[in-house]
Formats: C-alpha cells, sequence, structure tokens
C-alpha cells in the first residue's frame, strides 16, 4: 500500500468516475483501474463496485477511506513541518438551503489564511445530502429532522454509516415578503395561508415527503410552485407574495430587509443539525466550521 494509491482511491470516491478520477490525476485509466485492484487485493476487500450507475463506495470500502483520509491527513503535515512545501487545502459542504450555512461558509473563508485551497458549498436536495457525506464528497451534511420524517432519514444515516449531531431546535415559521398583508401580523395560521403560493424546493428522482425540505410537506395546497434555489425562492417570496415554511433563523446580512419570519401556529418542531460519516476523522476546518455554525445561529437565534 502507497499513499499514491490512497490519493488514487480518495479521487475516485470524490468524482464517483474511474475516466474523470484520472484526468484530474494525469494518469490513463487502466493505470488507476490496475492500481485500485492491486490495492484491493493487497487489502483483502472490495473499496469500489461497479454499477450502470457508475462507482458505488461498498460499506467495508467507505471505512477504509475514513483510514485512508486520517493517514493522508497525517502526511500532509510532515510534508508541510519539514518540506516547507504550501499545501492546497480542500473541505466540502453540502446542506439544505439555510443561509447561517452560508454565513458560517464566509466567515470560515475570510478567516482562512492561505494562498491555495478549494473549499465547496452545495446547496442541494435532501438525499445528495446523505449521498455526498456518505461518499464522502463532503465532510459536512446540514438537514432537518423532525416526528415526521425522522425515522426514513435515520433509516438512510445508518446504512451509510452517518450520524446526526443537533445544532438547534425551532418552531415553524413562514418566510414572506416584508410587504406581504400577513407580514404586520404576530403570528400565521394554515387558513390565513391558504390564498397565497407556496414555495417549496424541488428534490428530483427522490421527491418523497420525507425528503422535503420544508415541513407539513403532505397538506394540499391550492398553489404550489417548486424552485431549485434560494435566490429564485426569494424572488417568488417577493413577486408574488408567497410563503414557504422553514426555521425562522434567517440572515439580514445576506438576505436584506425584504423578506421577514413570521411565527406559524401549528404543533411542529424542526431538529436542525448536522451529520458526519462515523469513520472519518474530523479535520481542523470542518472544526472550524462547526464552531462557526453554533455561534451564527446563536445570534441569529436572538434576532426570531
Amino acid at each position: 500500500m502507497t499513499l499514491k494509491q490512497l490519493k488514487y482511491v480518495i479521487e475516485v470516491a470524490r468524482n464517483r468516475s474511474i475516466s474523470k478520477a484520472a484526468q484530474n490525476l494525469f494518469i490513463s485509466q487502466p493505470s488507476l483501474s490496475n492500481a485500485i485492484k492491486e490495492l484491493e487485493k493487497e487489502m483483502g476487500i472490495i473499496i469500489f463496485s461497479r454499477t450502470n450507475k457508475g462507482i458505488v463506495i461498498t460499506p467495508e470500502g467507505s471505512e477504509f477511506l475514513g483510514y485512508a483520509r486520517q493517514v493522508l491527513e497525517q502526511a500532509e503535515l510532515l510534508e508541510n513541518q519539514y518540506a516547507h512545501k504550501n499545501s492546497q487545502h480542500h473541505f466540502a459542504v453540502s446542506s439544505q438551503h439555510y443561509a447561517f450555512a452560508v454565513s458560517a461558509f464566509v466567515r470560515l473563508l475570510k478567516d482562512y489564511n492561505s494562498n491555495e485551497y478549494e473549499f465547496t458549498l452545495r446547496e442541494t436536495k435532501t438525499y445528495e445530502i446523505i449521498d455526498d457525506v456518505t461518499n464522502l464528497r463532503s465532510e459536512i451534511g446540514i438537514l432537518y429532522v423532525n416526528e415526521f420524517n425522522e425515522k426514513v432519514i435515520h433509516k438512510f444515516l445508518r446504512e451509510g454509516n452517518l450520524q446526526f449531531h443537533q445544532l438547534f431546535e425551532a418552531k415553524p415559521h413562514v418566510f414572506i415578503s416584508s410587504g406581504n398583508p400577513l407580514a404586520e401580523k404576530e403570528y400565521v395560521t394554515l387558513t390565513d395561508l391558504e390564498k397565497y403560493p407556496y414555495l417549496s424546493y424541488e428534490q428530483g428522482e427522490y421527491n418523497s415527503f420525507y425528503f422535503s425540505e420544508e415541513i407539513l410537506s403532505t397538506l394540499t395546497r391550492p398553489k404550489n410552485i417548486h424552485v431549485t434555489d434560494r435566490a429564485t425562492l426569494f424572488n417568488l417570496l417577493i413577486g408574488l407574495n408567497g410563503y414557504t415554511i422553514s426555521t425562522g433563523v434567517i440572515s439580514k446580512e445576506l438576505n436584506g430587509e425584504n423578506i421577514i419570519s413570521v411565527p406559524l401556529k401549528v404543533d411542529e418542531r424542526i431538529r436542525v443539525g448536522y451529520i458526519t460519516h462515523k469513520y472519518v476523522t474530523q479535520s481542523p476546518m470542518a472544526a472550524i466550521y462547526i464552531q462557526y455554525l453554533k455561534e451564527t445561529i446563536a445570534d441569529e437565534l436572538l434576532q426570531v
């Protein structure tokens, strides 16, 4: 087993493609395939299985990749200490559409003092968040659970060797335009919302109620609009007097004064947290980001 082989398997896991990984590593596809087969033979395990949909990381492969990352991180520390070389750091987060996740990410980048880095923030679908962390494309995933979806979500987390760490619990709020007729109300009810367009994030292939980014997803509504990004959703909240349901935690610094949150009178609770891989040691970047998440959330909860 060599460091080069470990770098190879990490790159394949990151790209979920032998050909793309080979391209990034500047080696031929057969050479990469042979190197991985030799490593699997030496370790006596199957790290990747090949399917019609591409590369899939096996359960024992996930565990092996966790250890491989640790070895490469230690090797990188040695290189930085004794070879005096600048090393490009990688860090990735996958999240549901939460402004506090972006605020913490911005702070991390502002405070990170390095000439070279490659950071990624994916605001994406719920299933893809779980899949990203399972397959090590992201170190941190941010999503919510509640009484309705937690059994299904935790089933997928167990299957992916993932752990859920709660950040906070919130009462449901609606996000609406500051010009919406409901903006002056102390709270709103589901009846109050019936005549307004309901905005929700599209979940693609895994468009199940259990993967919905909004609670109360099973309710029937006369006006429904599905979007894929936060900017579009906010524009429609303003342009159409629409609404969406979320935690009530909103960043005025990022989103301005045009969007406000109003409590929704329902007997529900939202538990927002981050997920990590059970077999991957937390990197220094992840630890700092999680601390910034907690501090950002604490500051913004004071404004709710």
